[in-house]
């Protein structure tokens, strides 16, 4: 049975299993985290303030958010956006008690506040990826959730998606087992070997740059970078780091009703797809890539942000 005719896009004709980022991807958690990580990151530069005044500014939720923590493990991305802005607080332990006065203080100072967040308020899934979980479920194509978050179990049972996945590879699991994080893709390979499915044969959805990086390192048959800032850097940035396709929803990976099933898939990304204003969202065709990678020849390499 073709992939239309199971209700997906021609695009994943030949996917047998599916590795699925958690936030961001799944439910709108990333959101939170940005929000905890501004909370904290701006509390540690008030009280360290780099000595050099260009580097002295609040944390974009946005854009620092996607450049330096987005899709890493939380002491990763603590160390990478306050080494960035040079702050003068060592390294400390992961024993260290939320603060401000090293880093690991302030990844654990995050972690209590994102916490504290889902616990008063909730996650929401995305209405597009229950549509595509229940498509690929009906269609018998196992499916994995991925994720370098410790909270990624929580996530997925307070969004009532748990039970669509074989088998979660979180946090504590990556820890447990001493994978590295993304962009490395370690966490996507062990996720793949859990659905007894070769790389080659599986998609992974990701809306991290580290994260589509993984894929394309892990040697996954189809890259989906999801653009929920919906703007032409990101998308443009996503297909860099290694998207085959990139997507405004997951469900653009749905068969459209009377659709030509000949086209080559989802075109979410091209202009006129979405409601916005001409010239104000003016994205290339997100069409698939799969055919034009790049070798990659070693994927002990530094990544095109030199992040290893």
């Amino acid at each position: 049975m073709t992939a239309p005719e199971r209700g997906l896009a021609p695009v994943m004709t030949g996917i047998a299993a599916m590795v699925f980022d958690v936030d961001g991807v799944l439910t709108d958690s990333a959101r939170v985290h940005a929000e905890a990580w501004k909370e904290a990151f701006d509390a540690c530069l008030r009280e360290h303030p780099p000595a050099d005044t260009a580097l002295d500014r609040p944390f974009d939720a946005a854009d620092d958010y996607l450049r330096y923590v987005d899709g890493k493990p939380r002491a990763d991305g603590a160390a990478a956006f306050l080494h960035a802005r040079r702050v003068p607080i060592p390294d400390g332990s992961p024993s260290d008690a939320p603060g401000t006065g090293s880093v690991a203080a302030v990844a654990a100072l995050k972690d209590g506040m994102f916490t504290r967040r889902i616990r008063q308020h909730g996650i929401e899934p995305f209405p597009g990826s229950v549509r595509l979980l229940k498509a690929l479920r009906s269609a018998g194509i196992p499916m994995a959730a991925a994720s370098s978050s410790h909270h990624a179990r929580d996530v997925l049972e307070g969004a009532g998606l748990l039970d669509y996945f074989v088998t979660l590879v979180d946090g504590d699991e990556s820890h447990r087992l001493g994978l590295a994080g993304k962009p490395d893709p370690a966490l996507f390979l062990e996720a793949a070997g859990r659905l007894g499915v070769e790389p080659a044969h599986a998609a992974v959805a990701e809306d991290a740059l580290a994260g589509v990086e993984a894929g394309r390192r892990g040697g996954f048959g189809l890259v989906v970078g999801v653009d929920r800032a919906h703007t032409t850097d990101t998308a443009r940035d996503l297909r860099e780091h290694g998207a085959d396709l990139v997507v405004n929803d997951l469900a653009d990976l749905l068969r459209a009703p009377d659709t030509d099933d000949s086209a080559p898939g989802p075109d979410a990304n091209a202009p006129g797809s979405d409601d916005s204003a001409p010239g104000t969202n003016d994205r290339a065709p997100a069409t698939d890539d799969r055919a034009h990678r790049a070798p990659v020849t070693d994927d002990r390499a530094p990544g095109p942000d030199g992040k290893e």
